[in-house]
């Protein structure tokens, strides 16, 4: 592989450099990003709030502005359904779960034994986006 198409350590692929999301209510995205993650914003403008998580940045972009980076598809709506879940490790659920709902988040699911081993639950952000904590 031509190097120059590579990641900075020349592994292709590497690890995932940024994930944006397109929300409806960037404000209270925002918001819910800050108080229930207790990360800080890295980079904000009128249009997009980025956090980062670990070596990841999450992009909150404004439903409207979405479709000029991804044109020709359309963006869908947050009615259409999940299609992905993101999943952060933590070291107690059940204590995560406490703590989340002391933050205002009301759990979809959990926390609950998985068959494959891992204990999780699961709550969506304001723009519709599934999370869950696992163990």
């Amino acid at each position: 592989m031509d190097e120059s198409a590579a990641g900075k350590d020349g592994a292709w692929p590497g690890g995932i450099a940024a994930i944006t999301l397109f929300v409806e209510d960037l404000g209270e995205t925002r918001r819910f990003y800050g108080e229930v993650f207790g990360l800080p914003v890295v980079f904000e403008d009128e249009n997009s709030a980025v956090f980062r998580f670990g070596e990841t940045l999450i992009n909150l972009l404004k439903v409207t502005e979405a479709p000029e980076l991804i044109e020709p598809a359309i963006v869908a709506s947050s009615e259409a359904g999940a299609r992905f879940q993101f999943t952060l490790g933590v070291q107690d659920v059940d204590a995560m779960c406490e703590e989340l709902r002391r933050r205002g988040v009301e759990l979809l699911n959990g926390p609950m034994d998985r068959p494959w081993g891992i204990r999780t639950a699961s709550f969506r952000d304001p723009g519709g986006h599934i999370w869950e904590i696992a163990h």
